[in-house]
């Protein structure tokens, strides 16, 4: 069992991923070996024709509790099956260039395409309204969320044509979903979020407000987590041209410390404002970020 599971979790590999030429293809890998890592997995009952779990809560219909999962965990779960599963969902993808960083072979843009792509083809597959702002300073491409025949052709178009280049400002495209969402849906964010926490969390928890379910992916490198150096070097901002000469001393000590703060910081004040967090890695499967996902929408089932 765990022989097969870690065979499945290769093709979830992010170098891997590198090697197919089509997105197409790549979120159909990512999302099939997913969903059969779920068949297999003890701790996820996963049928053919299920789409999610909803907890129990009393007045519910008993002929909907899957028993095998009661046996298992001794909790009651009922099964939602996909033309019941039916949610507005809205990726916001960060293209600014900051997100053209990779110090291995996938860039975070990279990484961050196969994830929007995966979660639209996931979403896309539960029979959701699926929708895309690709964004930097400004709004650079946008597919308004439906369920029309094509409709993943469309997102995959636009997440493919996303492009580092420009500033990271979340401003504009918040406001600009904010004026076309009036209903309750799932937003989900990629991004490196290269901004003070409190000004990101600013801007996008009125979303959260009004009853959105808001999941923030933060896209990070290996390296900015850990960056090491044997001397010092010049440092140029990809988003600011800003240069600034940097010593191996500054990196084990500052650089890790200001870092982790800034992680820390920005999950507490998104937890604060009801919004779910995630840390994903570039070099790590995608799966963990799309148990995150599914784990917090059948929380809010």
């Amino acid at each position: 069992m765990h022989s097969q599971l870690r065979e499945l979790q290769r093709f979830l590999d992010p170098e891997i991923l590198a090697r197919i030429a089509s997105l197409d293809l790549v979120a159909k890998v990512v999302v099939d070996g997913f969903i059969a890592g779920l068949h297999r997995s003890p701790d996820f009952g996963f049928s053919q024709e299920f789409a999610e779990y909803q907890a129990y809560s009393p007045g519910d219909d008993l002929r909907h509790i899957d028993w095998n999962v009661f046996a298992r965990t001794e909790r009651c779960y009922l099964k939602r099956y996909r033309g019941e599963t039916n949610t507005r969902l809205t990726i916001l993808l960060d293209a600014s260039a900051s997100m053209a960083y990779g110090s291995h072979k996938v860039r975070k843009i990279d990484y961050a395409r196969y994830l929007a792509a995966s979660l639209a083809h996931l979403g896309i597959r539960q029979r959701d309204a699926v929708g895309l702002i690709v964004y930097d300073d400004d709004i650079r491409h946008f597919v308004r969320p439906s369920t029309r025949q094509g409709q993943l052709h469309r997102l995959l178009h636009g997440i493919n044509s996303a492009e580092p280049r420009g500033r990271t400002d979340f401003a504009r495209p918040f406001a600009h979903l904010r004026e076309f969402v009036r209903w309750r849906g799932i937003v989900l964010v990629l991004s490196d979020f290269y901004e003070e926490p409190s000004n990101v969390v600013r801007v996008i928890e009125p979303l959260a407000y009004k009853g959105n379910d808001v999941i923030l992916f933060h896209v990070l490198d290996p390296q900015e987590l850990r960056l090491e150096l044997a001397q010092p070097v010049l440092m140029v901002d990809m988003e600011t041209g800003e240069q600034r000469e940097v010593s191996p001393e500054y990196l084990r000590g500052r650089y890790q410390e200001r870092m982790q703060q800034h992680i820390r910081a920005l999950e507490e004040l998104s937890k604060q404002a009801g919004m779910d967090y995630y840390l994903v890695v570039t070099d790590r499967p995608l799966d963990g970020a799309l148990r995150e996902y599914l784990t917090t929408r059948q929380g809010r089932m």
